[in-house]
């Protein structure tokens, strides 16, 4: 009878052990968070741009807001699909909403999105996000290297961007 508790309680303490184990995409989407606050920079062209993050949803959410690019702001949403997959879906000004998922390097500082399916899109071929990728250089330092496809043709945004430390405050 003693042998059988013994048993039974290092059952459910394996069992606590592994509920409170974060994943490795957990994790990820953790890094992720960490960009939280308003950042500024240049895009490939030299235009000025702002990009902010928020943590939101209880949590369960990260939004993203690129700010003053273009004739309308575009919001993308980073959130766990389940245990083992994190899925940006981005609120583009073409009117589409293209869903990508992520690939995170081994080092956890970038993280590439590419497109799976969108909502929005009148056909295949419409114009839409097809990849982005986010590197997380230091503490207050990002790029974005976001990907557009129309037709076959591919247009390419890179913003360096590096925290406000203004907005911080």
């Amino acid at each position: 009878m003693k042998s059988l508790r013994i048993a039974l309680s290092l059952s459910l303490l394996l069992a606590a052990t592994a509920a409170l184990a974060q994943t490795a995409t957990q994790k990820s989407f953790d890094q992720l968070k960490t960009l939280t606050g308003s950042w500024e920079g240049k895009s490939a062209d030299g235009k000025p741009v702002q990009v902010s993050f928020r943590d939101t949803a209880g949590g369960s959410a990260l939004m993203s807001e690129i700010l003053g690019h273009g004739p309308e702001n575009m919001i993308s949403m980073f959130t766990l699909d389940g245990p083992n997959r994190i899925v940006l879906t981005h609120y583009c000004s073409v009117g589409n909403q293209p869903r990508m998922a992520a690939t995170a390097s081994p080092d956890g500082k970038t993280f590439t999105f590419d497109y799976f399916d969108a909502t929005n899109l009148k056909t295949p071929d419409s114009g839409h996000m097809q990849r982005v990728v986010f590197t997380i250089v230091d503490a207050n330092h990002h790029t974005e290297d976001w990907t557009f496809v129309d037709h076959d043709k591919q247009m390419k945004e890179f913003f360096d961007l590096r925290r406000n430390e203004i907005a911080q405050k």
